[in-house]
């Protein structure tokens, strides 16, 4: 009977069941270990590397192992194995705090942690990212083994810590570039997965982060099986990107940016340098910044963002070069257009008025411009339907996200052609609507860049980690008015240089711009405090760099002419000998802004 039952089960084993039991074998016998691919490289148009990955690694603790100093479970300690096991976790802690710092006491907390259930447990993160350097100095000590009291000769090797890849993100740029870079954090968790939280990191996250590999293979409590199977997936490298921006302009328009907003004590600045030929965005400096490399994580998720394209403003006067865009492309304004602009003008119950007292005064639309009258721009701007303002606004990309490569991009606010008449009036002149700098940026240069607007951007190439290259999404540009209508709005933003040449002139060269002062949104239908902008843009003849600063609440004095300007001014005087822009050889002409009625 006993015979006949052991041959019943055997029958079992091997006939019916064998492949479910295989099965199970194998399954218990492999493993599968994922591989992380290398992130891609960030780097400025030059190849100034601003965002790179070096080799790091994670520390994992094995506490169950630590205590038996890598003796089998399986097998009895004896008195000596239980002596060395006992020693092994301080003089594990005595290495990690010798070539990490810290204290011995919070190392020692985490080689002897327990799970829920009160056993030790098997997985522990020591250090989420250290240097592989670093990681190479512990193993050399672990391997030299130690001193085990009451036991001749010690340690040979202390057992229980090992280590994973964790490659570590490093910005070599530091602070330059901080808000336009961006950072990743690595996250404490056993894939080993890192969060991109902001900037050109975030943006292009999945293109950077490349696609995970993975290793399959047998092995058995004695390790890999020499012989046993082993698949074997690559993983595929993230993309590197050069970026259009230029380190060395971001950091002059930083440090200029940084000593402006400090003499005009504002609370927020911005400033953009675009090539108007292309749309490629040459610096992009946000005040405040930081230094991805030294960001804490809770500093992080309170929120770095980039204000060029995340903060929504009303623009204020810069918007009159949009508007007389429209005007000319209509056929309704030239530069030399006259209109007679009253001390005030009745507008939805109340008066517009203009930032200076004036009587009656006869300015042409170029004078209009000059001097920022918000009086003579709504006189000019009633000649055109509100549908067809609204059209032309949109076409200069306000309304709606650009696509440039930055995350959390507004898009901004436009009215619609129902508004009120006096919403019609207020956005004339830059109030009553929301844009972004980058927006407001791109539109002026698509308005003077001979009326082709050019969508703004921060990637010039992109290349596979073995040099191949990319294709990047089509950014196609448009026409958004004439060359004739683009011909008279330069004209009409040369005489704001003109009107104050000493200080708003460049030597060599001939500059068209507009200022701006806006009264900023407190969000309760009621504005408080000030945003004050200037915008330039040289040669005038033929625009081949653009300027824009923005000041938010400045206290020291809140007009664009005043506090924004020379900040403009000092990042355009060392972008044009930069990029190689020639100087004007015609001298700038002195056109009437107002006239003899």
């Amino acid at each position: 009977m006993v015979l006949t039952l052991f041959m019943g089960r055997a029958l079992q084993l091997q006939a019916f069941d064998s492949k479910a039991y295989a099965n199970a074998a194998a399954k218990q016998m492999t493993h599968a270990v994922d591989l992380a691919p290398q992130r891609g490289t960030i780097s400025d148009r030059y190849g100034t590397v601003m965002a790179a990955t070096v080799p790091a690694v994670r520390i994992i603790a094995d506490p169950t192992m630590i205590a038996r100093n890598g003796v089998d479970k399986r097998v009895e300690m004896t008195d000596r194995q239980r002596r060395i096991g006992e020693a092994n976790a301080p003089a594990m802690a005595t290495i990690l705090a010798k070539h990490l710092g810290g204290k011995e006491a919070d190392y020692l907390a985490k080689l002897t942690a327990k799970d829920a259930k009160g056993n030790l447990a098997s997985w522990v993160v020591v250090v989420p990212q250290v240097e592989a350097s670093v990681w190479n100095k512990i193993s050399k000590d672990l391997r030299a083994g130690g001193p085990v009291p009451g036991v001749k000769g010690g340690a040979d090797y202390w057992y229980g810590l090992y280590k994973e890849d964790n490659p570590k993100r490093i910005y070599p740029s530091g602070s330059v570039g901080g808000n336009l870079i961006g950072l990743v954090r690595g996250d404490e968790n056993a894939q080993g997965r890192s969060t991109a939280l902001t900037g050109v990191e975030k943006a292009l996250d999945q293109q950077l982060t490349g696609t995970p590999g993975r290793e399959v293979y047998e092995s058995s409590a004695y390790g890999r099986i020499p012989l046993g199977t082993d698949v074997l997936t690559p993983a595929v490298d993230g993309t590197n990107y050069t970026l259009t921006v230029d380190a060395t302009m971001q950091q002059a328009a930083e440090s200029a940016l940084a000593k402006g907003a400090t003499e005009a004590a504002a609370s927020t600045a911005t400033a953009i340098v675009m090539n108007v030929k292309t749309g490629e965005v040459l610096a992009n400096a946000n005040l405040p910044s930081y230094d991805p490399g030294k960001v804490s994580a809770i500093a992080a998720k309170g929120g770095l963002m980039n204000r060029s394209v995340e903060s929504i403003y009303d623009p204020g006067s810069v918007q009159k070069v949009l508007t007389m865009a429209a005007l000319a492309d209509k056929g309704l304004v030239t530069a030399d257009t006259r209109v007679q602009v009253p001390p005030r003008l009745p507008s939805g119950g109340g008066y517009i008025n203009d930032s200076y007292s004036h009587g009656t005064v006869p300015m042409t639309a170029r004078g209009v411009v000059a001097k920022s009258s918000n009086i003579g721009t709504v006189m000019l701007t009633r000649q055109l339907d509100k549908a067809s303002l609204v059209n032309y606004l949109k076409s200069f990309g306000l309304g709606a996200k650009t696509g440039i490569e930055l995350p959390g991009e507004s898009a901004g606010v436009v009215p619609k052609p129902d508004m009120a008449d006096y919403t019609r009036d207020q956005i004339s002149f830059g109030q009553g609507l929301s844009v972004t700098p980058v927006q407001e940026a791109a539109a002026v240069a698509g308005v003077v860049n001979g009326g082709v607007y050019n969508p703004p951007t921060l990637v010039k190439s992109a290349a596979t980690s073995d040099g191949k290259p990319v294709a990047l999404p089509a950014r196609t540009p448009r026409r958004v008015i004439s060359k004739e209508a683009s011909a008279q709005v330069r004209d009409m933003m040369e005489a704001v240089t003109q009107l104050d040449p000493k200080k708003r002139a460049i030597d060599g060269y001939r500059v068209i711009a507009k200022s701006g002062t806006a009264e900023r949104s407190n969000g309760k239908n009621g504005y408080s405090g000030y945003t004050a902008s200037y915008v330039m843009a040289a040669p005038a003849d033929d625009p081949q760099i653009l300027v824009y600063v923005l000041l938010d609440e400045p206290l020291n004095g809140h007009q664009g002419s005043g506090v924004a300007m020379p900040i403009a001014k000092q990042i355009m005087t060392l972008a044009l000998p930069r990029y190689g822009v020639l100087p004007t050889t015609t001298p700038a002409p002195d056109k009437p802004i107002e006239y003899e009625p």
